[in-house]
């Protein structure tokens, strides 16, 4: 796909790019929607009729733990069948590039994980749909990496028609969602055996389930398990909180921060732009939606890239990381990121 980004604006960024030591990235749903995954955010934010936020509190899985963990099944699943795009492998190759480059992630699908990210400098701000814990108050099980597909049996995509599953070898967002829906209308199908059903659209029948048939806690037997995501309505983790103040509140100044694939609207995320500011960063907006430019705006000398983060992430950073091709990425760096 060819580049939308003005001559002009890519020659200032880079250059600016080439002098930055101290760099933050902030990414949002937007930075996977070339893997094919849904943003479940804004216009059409739907998990079957359900406004897919209301589905991310404490009170939802109180009051119905097996709908909530079909949503978040169904999330886990897609996630795994994804695959990272080329923004992902982009940033994992720029953190190993540049000794002070952190990246602060509201996404929860382990794709900046699998396309090598080294963790030090990675900061998942609301958890991993691949954690998991317990909800029993005495107990303090958690489990990281848990990447079993169901997590429950009772959990497993029914099938019966064509798979939803993303591609990876889309180009781009638009790419993804077109070939998403070519397999979910079954062009192309052999229809030699049963595909799994898209259980997003609510003409798919999904069960009642019975709490007995959820995930359970394999310590105390008793606790349901829960996913290790951030709620709204709970607080971030504290620990990683803190390693990103501190980062921010080191006396030398920040050059550059990208805000990448998110609207930037909800604190203390959204403060995290004005506060890189603050200490001298220049601010790189990548998004498809003009509007979505953080609650402070762009500063003259700020720069704004309207387009698919998956297209202009690797062309922006191409100057310091080379070409993020295929071949690249298989014959490079391995999943630890060394």
């Amino acid at each position: 796909m060819a580049s939308s980004i003005k001559p002009a604006d890519l020659e200032s960024f880079q250059n600016h790019l080439r002098y930055s030591d101290r760099i933050l990235a902030l990414c949002g749903a937007g930075l996977s929607a070339a893997s094919g995954l849904p943003t479940f955010r804004g216009a059409g934010g739907l998990w079957r009729s359900y406004d897919a936020v209301s589905l991310a509190t404490p009170e939802a899985f109180a009051n119905d733990p097996g709908r909530v963990w079909q949503f978040y099944s169904y999330r886990r699943h897609m996630a795994l069948q994804a695959q990272p795009n080329p923004a992902h492998y982009a940033l994992a190759k720029l953190a190993r590039r540049k000794k002070d480059f952190l990246t602060l992630s509201q996404n929860v699908d382990g794709l900046s994980e699998r396309a090598g990210h080294q963790a030090s400098k990675l900061h998942r701000l609301h958890g991993s749909l691949f954690d998991v814990k317990c909800t029993a108050f005495y107990c303090q099980h958690a489990e990281s990496n848990n990447f079993t597909d169901p997590i429950a049996p009772a959990l497993a995509i029914p099938k019966g028609g064509p798979s939803p599953a993303p591609l990876g070898t889309a180009a781009s967002g638009a790419g993804a969602t077109d070939s998403m829906q070519h397999a979910m209308h079954g062009a192309g199908s052999k229809h030699r055996e049963e595909k799994e059903l898209d259980i997003s659209d609510d003409r798919v029948e999904l069960p009642e389930l019975d709490t007995k048939d959820l995930p359970h806690c394999p310590e105390c037997g008793s606790g349901l398990l829960r996913p290790g995501v951030v709620w709204f309505g709970e607080m971030l983790p504290e620990k990683v909180i803190n390693k990103i103040d501190a980062f921010i509140e080191e006396p030398k100044k920040i050059d550059l921060i990208l805000v990448i694939g998110t609207s930037a609207q909800v604190y203390p995320a959204a403060g995290y732009i004005d506060e890189a500011r603050a200490k001298g960063a220049r601010v790189a907006v990548i998004n498809m939606d003009k509007a979505d430019t953080g609650r402070g705006g762009l500063d003259k000398g700020d720069w704004f890239f309207e387009g698919d983060a998956g297209v202009l992430v690797p062309e922006l950073l191409k100057s310091e990381i080379g070409d993020i091709s295929i071949a690249n990425r298989k014959a490079g760096d391995g999943e630890n990121g060394t």
